[in-house]
């Protein structure tokens, strides 16, 4: 037992070096063992135990709370395929099952020899570039049947993941229409250089001026949230990037992070100036762990260039620095307070509110959280005023808006739009035909029927974080919902019963009509549940679960009655069918080897 820990700590030892044996960073420990080892051993935990002074459970409780951390072996190669309906639209099921059967190995298991294991997670943000799989944690999109075949020879070769073709890991930015953000010649320092000569007040009253609202979807005023946080009482204020965009359908974060950087960092050191802020975070979903480098290289940049650390532009008094923090597949974690819990090395699990992160959040110290769009827009009106912003949109909705465009569309990708632009206007332009339905917003959101493709993107119509998923008259809009309701079953926290509980129902209650065990009765269940989970789940997750599906019911009833096959009640479980295997074996498929069902149409 002493020569395993010995061993362990050969590389564990760096990693505490490196993160000060603060047991703030135990997420960002554990991922960075994880990566080392393959997954975290248990003579890991009771050596990061003794070092850390945390108890073993605590560290064992975060470890089990996030999907891509392992307790136990998963394989040299850890394949993950997403499983966002835009995924499944274009054959990822077909895609997996062909990998799993060229391999030898069972769907969510590992394989005999150790070498691999193959399953399915949440939306990886390609969803205009998929179907997308994880390996290892790194990206790989555009999969097809001769992509997958040849990553299959590549794993039996055993050849590491750092050298295969460079073309499995090319990641798009898909910009399709560029407007005041996506399309600005924004300069490195610039906005920093206003706020030099104009002062942190000056900036803190343009941000007002501009009417910006956080782009996260709740629309709050960004000058209301940093002058709040400016003037609570604390130690130290703080600032926080949300860079942890987990809602299928949403990907403008990847973009942005990958080609507009200094704009999402400028506008983090504009509110660190405002605030009074020495340090600042970025919460980088797990699902961008290809971005880090790149993301480091530009931090370092800025620092070289005085943009970053100390006397910032020589300030004397402008001290600042980010750091970023990694998540590991929790889509919870896009909560703020979930977030901030995810910070300190917590199990990432959304806080009572009141109190508020501007008064009480990283370490209980007054914080701001904003998203990545949020802040690059920012340096915009610190660079051009807010007046110039504020003449931008509507009246309510100032400003533009980017729409992560995917599904049956010919032009997937990003689109930049003053905020007012209609349903319609967006599908033209993304080339949608005989569309369906789209859903603005992810599972959370709202589902757009054709006689509603008039209405507005604004937060006095239709407010979003950005997802813009289409389908067209092919696509079944129970099984739409059916995959939301399986993703927020999957990624509820488990923190409160009747999320937990909840969406689990629900998520039975979808598969029951699916397997044709439906009537109207599952109707009136599914809406009790909504009542259910909107007065009594502790945040936002259980409270939008039943979203989708009462959406689609309303406005997509057929595709549900064409599933209810009963007029009264009728269990989900089938024995008749259970007993298939056993029929199978004994070779008796007669009459009575069935059990006699009753006929429900009598």
């Amino acid at each position: 037992m002493i020569t395993q820990v010995n061993t362990h700590s050969e590389y564990l030892d760096p990693i505490l070096l490196h993160r000060r044996h603060n047991a703030n960073d135990l997420l960002q420990v554990l991922r960075e063992a994880q990566e080392h080892y393959g997954y975290i051993h248990s003579d890991a935990i009771d050596y990061l135990s003794e070092k850390l002074n945390l108890p073993r459970s605590k560290i064992e409780g975060v470890a089990g709370f996030y999907s891509f951390l392992y307790l136990q072996p998963r394989g040299e190669y850890r394949v993950l395929f997403s499983d966002n309906i835009t995924d499944r639209m274009l054959g990822n099921m077909d895609l997996m099952a062909s990998m799993c059967a060229q391999l030898w190995v069972e769907s969510g298991k590992l394989s005999e020899d150790g070498l691999l294991s193959i399953n399915t997670t949440s939306c990886t943000g390609m969803c205009d570039q998929g179907p997308a799989m994880l390996v290892n944690n790194i990206a790989i999109n555009r999969l097809s049947n001769e992509r997958v075949s040849a990553i299959c020879e590549l794993i039996r070769e055993r050849v590491p993941v750092s050298a295969w073709p460079a073309e499995f890991f090319a990641i798009e930015d898909n910009v399709r229409r560029k407007d005041i953000l996506l399309g600005s010649s924004f300069k490195s320092g610039s906005a920093l250089a206003v706020l030099q000569q104009r002062g942190a007040d000056e900036i803190l009253n343009e941000v007002k001026v501009s009417k910006l609202r956080g782009r996260g979807g709740a629309g709050f005023s960004t000058g209301s949230k940093w002058d709040f946080c400016r003037v609570a009482p604390g130690e130290q204020h703080y600032v926080v990037c949300n860079a942890d965009e987990g809602e299928p359908g949403t990907f403008k974060d990847r973009v942005l992070l990958n080609s507009y950087a200094d704009m999402v960092f400028e506008g983090m050191t504009l509110c660190a100036r405002v605030i009074g802020a020495k340090k600042g975070f970025l919460y980088l979903r797990g699902e961008y762990r290809y971005l880090l480098d790149h993301l480091q290289a530009v931090l370092q940049r800025r620092r070289q260039q005085a943009l970053l650390g100390k006397n910032i532009l020589g300030i004397a008094d402008f001290d600042f620095d980010i750091e970023i923090h990694l998540g590991a597949g929790a889509y919870i974690c896009g909560e703020e307070s979930a977030l901030i819990e995810s910070l300190e090395g917590k199990r990432g699990t959304p806080r009572n509110r009141p109190p508020f992160p501007v008064t009480s959040g990283y370490l209980n110290q007054p914080t701001v959280v904003n998203n990545v769009e949020t802040f690059a827009a920012t340096s915009l009106i610190g660079l051009n005023g807010g007046s110039w912003y504020a003449g931008i949109g509507t009246e309510t909705s100032s400003g533009s808006k980017i729409l992560s465009v995917s599904g049956d569309c010919d032009r997937p990708g990003l689109y930049e739009y003053p905020f007012g632009v209609t349903v319609a206007q967006v599908l033209a332009d993304c080339g949608a035909r005989d569309t369906q339905a789209v859903q603005v917003s992810g599972p959370s959101g709202v589902c757009i029927a054709a006689n509603e493709f008039t209405r507005r993107i604004a937060f006095e119509d239709i407010p979003t974080a950005g997802a813009f998923m289409v389908f067209d008259q092919n696509r079944d809009m129970f099984e739409v919902a059916r995959n939301f309701v399986h993703f927020f079953a999957h990624e509820s926290c488990g923190f409160c019963t009747p999320c937990r509980v909840g969406t689990s129902l629900l998520s039975n209650m979808m598969d029951k009509l699916a397997q044709g065990f439906g009537s109207p009765y599952d109707f009136a269940e599914i809406e009790k549940l909504n009542v259910l989970l909107q007065s009594t789940s502790h945040c936002g997750l259980g409270h939008s679960a039943c979203n989708s599906v009462l959406d689609t019911i309303a406005k997509f009833r057929p595709a549900y009655e064409k599933r209810l096959a009963h007029k009264d009640f009728v269990p989900a479980f089938d024995l008749d069918s259970a007993l298939s295997q056993a029929r199978q074996m004994t070779g008796r498929d007669d009459k009575g080897a069935h059990l006699e069902r009753e006929d429900e149409s009598r």
